[in-house]
């Protein structure tokens, strides 16, 4: 096929038109650039793998590179295609490189978007008619499990739908399925073979229908490529340079496509970084990106490792998270900001406490040179987004929910609405609620606890609901929920708080960022019980904590509800190495080796004055210790919440150590916020002192 010449539909319109608009110079696009940087945007190694950790610079680098190979000839702009993994962020890239000089011939979109206009070319070529495509799997879904009896909402269906995406996304056919299920560890919604007959089903109805959905569009794309070597050929003229964004997010499906795209050639670019790999539960493979040298074994990998982004005290604490895993190997990320506050993390009695503190806290902390904008509050689930809306409004503090995470948005609460609206006039609001709960109650064992956390949120709005209004009913359930809890959100370039989970907040940043909910069951989420998820909930807290500029707060409550359930709750065990951190950075600066104070055997003290050469080893005192302890029950009873949650084990520890004697002393202990400082320091500096006395 060497001679073969395009169909004219492919002949770039503007071909006698310069694609590029030259810059007077090309140091510009060079500028600025630290020596990775450089070497990444001018090299001319192909493939080409970019490890960009969070705030290195991974966009500027990814345009510059596609704009100095096209200022220098070594790209040709209407050959180049930068595939990313969502509209915006295509977008965003090609604004970049118009404004690096680069017209608009420069092809970016998504793997699904590309993949589509590339099959509907072809249907049109081959006179063949497009198959319509299929927006939502539940539809076909529904007609295959039917309408569930009570106590089984329709909210399954969006699981199984989620079930057959991931079996897709990693090219796993429904014969397969029960197999490669449990191979990864999946918990699907019902019995692994129940979920591959409703997969082989699925499929089979959506063939006599003449559909194909979304996830379709990936495997046809491929396939053809693999056997249409007219098609093939076509394409690879078309697209000769080839760029991935957010290369750890890539699944097999999609690998399987660029591959057919590049073919036998060596022109691929990708950026990815492995710390930011978030999304293997939705079928993508991080070790693509790992492993990318052993794919690719001519390729050069290129580290960019300077963060621009955060301060010192931040990258302190999110490179404790990470480093505080024993699998994880890479360096940590250098700090390039000015120093900033200490991050602080901090207890609240109740979940609804801790909503109503951040509040304030947004509130004192606005001003001129501070808009709401400048801040967000991160959390794990949507559920836990509903006590800050009704917190913000209460505050009266604009806010928006990022990325349609709002409750009233979620599957499996407009089903549960639905169900409730489907009950017969003559039934009571409190029998509808009561009918809620059992939805609830049903999600157990079915391996989702953000969607049994949202059906929980939702009966507690409605039971708050009922007290509020004597006369109760559906209608005006409804209506109390869109103005309490919806209401009309702003414009995104709004002035406004930002409320949004860890996984929508990959890609954003603020100045200001509450990472709130830091508790067992959620930072890890519960259904975290293997290796693999559990390193993949430790970069999800990553990814939250490296969203701060400049300050960062993290917040867990002792007791949270549930429905109407009022449930004790213990700290994330990752908090432990927060606070580690947090009381490096005190001690030592960001240089600081935060592990010696997540040991309370291991801790190595400084004197009063706090002078490096004052640094000495001692024990702890054990009859302080042991008071400490009895103490701590005796505190833990009367607030009906487990010990651990009023002091860890290595913080009675530093306090038997370093027995402070005022309050500036107790607040240098690590693991004792001024929060705690505040509620217990009475107690704690009397107890010390007593013992000091009979020493």
């Amino acid at each position: 096929m060497a001679g073969h010449r395009p169909s004219a539909f492919l002949s770039h319109p503007l071909r006698n038109v310069p694609d590029v608009v030259p810059p007077s110079a090309p140091d510009p696009l060079l500028a600025g650039l630290n020596p990775a940087q450089h070497e990444a945007v001018t090299t001319d190694a192909a493939p080409l793998c970019i490890l960009a950790g969070a705030g290195s610079g991974k966009t500027r680098v990814l345009t510059r590179r596609i704009a100095h190979r096209v200022h220098t000839g070594a790209a040709d702009a209407p050959h180049v295609l930068a595939l990313t993994f969502t509209r915006k962020a295509a977008g965003e890239l090609k604004g970049r490189l118009r404004q690096l000089g680069v017209r608009d011939s420069v092809v970016a979109g998504t793997f699904h978007a590309v993949a589509y206009a590339q099959l509907r070319r072809r249907w049109a070529d081959r006179g063949e008619r497009a198959p319509a495509l299929l927006d939502r799997k539940v539809r076909l879904l529904a007609e295959i499990v039917g309408r569930p009896a009570a106590g089984s909402p329709a909210l399954q269906l969006a699981d199984i739908a989620s079930e057959i995406e991931w079996a897709k996304a990693r090219l796993v056919p429904a014969s397969q399925y029960v197999v490669e299920a449990e191979r990864a560890g999946r918990t699907p919604p019902v019995a692994p073979a129940v979920l591959a007959s409703y997969f082989e089903q699925y499929e089979a109805l959506k063939r006599r229908k003449g559909l194909v959905d979304f996830d379709d569009l990936l495997g046809l794309c491929a396939r053809a490529l693999d056997t249409d070597e007219e098609f093939a050929a076509t394409q690879r003229w078309r697209f000769r340079h080839l760029f991935v964004d957010e290369f750890q997010d890539v699944n097999p499906v999609q690998f399987r496509l660029l591959k057919g795209w590049l073919g036998d050639r060596g022109d691929l670019c990708v950026v990815g970084d492995p710390n930011q790999a978030i999304y293997s539960w939705n079928g993508a493979d991080p070790r693509l990106l790992t492993n990318f040298s052993r794919l690719f074994p001519t390729a050069t990998t290129i580290r960019l490792d300077d963060n621009y982004r955060s301060t010192p005290q931040v990258l302190c604490v999110a490179n404790a998270v990470l480093g505080d895993d024993p699998a994880h190997t890479a360096p940590p990320l250098r700090p390039h900001r000015a120093d900033g506050p200490a991050p602080v993390v901090r207890s609240f009695a109740t979940d609804t406490a801790e909503a109503h503190g951040i509040a304030a806290a947004i509130r004192r902390h606005h001003g001129p040179t501070r808009p709401w904008s400048h801040h967000a509050v991160l959390v794990r689930t949507n559920a836990q987004a509903v006590i800050f809306e009704q917190a913000f409004r209460a505050a009266q503090i604009p806010f928006r929910m990022r990325g349609g995470g709002g409750l009233l948005r979620q599957p499996e609460v407009k089903a549960a609405l639905a169900e409730l609206a489907a009950s017969p006039a003559r039934v009571p609001f409190a029998a509808r609620v009561t009918e809620l709960e059992v939805l609830a109650r049903a999600e157990v064992g079915l391996g989702s606890d953000e969607r049994r956390a949202n059906l929980e949120a939702l009966v507690r709005l409605a039971r708050e609901y009922q007290l509020l209004d004597t006369g109760a009913s559906l209608p005006g359930f409804n209506a109390w929920l869109g103005a309490t809890v919806q209401g009309d959100e702003p414009e995104e370039s709004g002035d406004a708080v930002d409320v949004v989970t860890f996984h929508r907040a990959k890609g954003l940043e603020w100045p200001v960022v509450y990472v709130a909910g830091l508790e067992k069951g959620l930072v890890p989420i519960g259904r975290a019980e293997s290796p693999a998820a559990d390193a993949e909930e430790r970069r999800l807290l990553y990814v939250a904590l490296t969203r701060a500029h400049e300050e960062l707060q993290c917040s867990w409550a002792e007791r949270r509800m549930f429905g109407e359930r009022v449930i004790a709750r213990a700290p994330s065990p990752w908090l432990a190495t927060i606070e580690a951190a947090v009381a490096s950075l005190a001690a030592e600066a960001p240089t600081g080796d935060w592990r010696r104070y997540l040991d309370g055997e291991r801790l190595r003290l400084r004197s009063v004055d706090g002078g490096r050469a004052g640094v000495r080893g001692s024990q702890p005192d054990p009859d302080v210790l042991a008071a400490l302890r009895s103490w701590r029950a005796r505190t833990a009873r009367a607030a009906a919440v487990p010990p651990y949650v009023i002091f860890h084990d290595t913080t009675l520890a530093a306090l038997a150590e370093r027995r402070p004697a005022t309050h500036e002393a107790l607040l240098a202990v690590p693991g004792l916020g001024p929060l705690k400082a505040e509620r217990y320091g009475l107690d704690l500096l009397a107890l010390v002192a007593e013992h000091r006395k009979s020493a």
